[in-house]
């Protein structure tokens, strides 16, 4: 099946013409982002905040939601299925949400055909290059697609898909999130590291959290890590009083109206409403090709293999 005309970017994008020298290491893009992040400092985590806007989706994304020139819907189904699969396998909390970084990236700058396998390629593909990234013990291609995955890819077709996200990315994985700043904020409210433990997993609950809705996309990744950092501390009795004026004095960079109004967010949507979202059960199918980059999927209706959970991830 063909892709629709596009007028937000070009089919082309979409049809995988790459020339094979961006799989060796022939192409000036081809390294990018695989430098290690320099240790926590001052300087190092204002370089983060400086750069950050470069790894985010175009300002503009978050009202193309709003206009219903993208679906709100399927992009919220698409993130609830990489948080259970991360779930599911144990992947580290670094792993869903660059997954979800990579999506929002993604549809920031290209448009996908109008199909409902679309966008969970896409899903498929962009969990699959964090984990990549960020784990060290990986399900296969196919043992990755649970978790009420309503289509079956192909790894052939995933790959390829791979192919497309990381061209669209310019080949930048290892992004600017509020996971490259959330120790380095705890220190700030705790150097003896009583309470550390505690606050960054809280942290982390509210920060994956934040992935389903699209507003948060609005907030910066610091500004995101130091109102939900303000958030966990006021959960904690012992620890002194911290408000967005304080947070803001963390580092070069940080501005308070902007960890304000995350912080406003993030206490009327994550933290007051405590709503849990019922889980999403769709049954799996098998498809034929569902685009014209080849075959891509068995036509068979039989249900895959039951999934092997992973217990050994790091």
């Amino acid at each position: 099946m063909p892709f629709p005309p596009s007028d937000h970017a070009s089919c082309g994008d979409l049809l995988c013409r790459e020339d094979a020298s961006v799989l060796t290491g022939d192409s000036p893009g081809g390294a990018v982002g695989l430098a290690e992040f320099p240790d926590e400092s001052d300087e190092s985590i204002a370089g983060f905040i400086a750069a950050e806007t470069d790894y985010s989706p175009g300002f503009d994304y978050p009202d193309r939601f709003r206009s219903k020139s993208l679906d709100s819907v399927a992009r919220q189904e698409a993130v609830a299925w990489i948080l259970k699969v991360h779930v599911y396998y144990g992947f580290r909390p670094l792993t869903p949400y660059l997954a979800v970084n990579y999506l929002d990236r993604f549809l920031s700058s290209h448009r996908l055909p109008q199909n409902e396998w679309a966008l969970q390629l896409l899903s498929v593909a962009c969990l699959s290059l964090a984990a990549k990234l960020e784990e060290t013990l990986l399900p296969s291609l196919l043992d990755l697609q649970v978790e009420g995955a309503k289509f079956i890819f192909e790894p052939r077709t995933v790959l390829r898909m791979e192919l497309l996200v990381l061209n669209a990315l310019n080949w930048r994985l290892r992004s600017v999130t509020p996971f490259t700043f959330i120790n380095f904020f705890v220190h700030k409210i705790d150097p003896a590291g009583k309470y550390a433990r505690s606050l960054v997993s809280r942290v982390t609950e509210i920060t994956l959290a934040t992935t389903k809705d699209i507003k948060f996309q609005s907030h910066c990744p610091s500004s995101l890590a130091a109102a939900s950092i303000i958030c966990a501390t006021d959960e904690v009795k012992d620890l002194t009083y911290v408000n967005p004026g304080i947070a803001a004095s963390w580092c070069v960079g940080l501005i308070e109206e902007g960890i304000a109004n995350c912080y406003q967010s993030l206490k009327r949507v994550i933290v007051d409403s405590k709503r849990r979202e019922p889980a999403m059960i769709l049954p799996q199918l098998r498809v034929t090709t569902p685009m014209n980059m080849g075959p891509s999927v068995s036509s068979s209706s039989s249900p895959p293999n039951k999934r092997r959970k992973l217990n050994d991830n790091c």
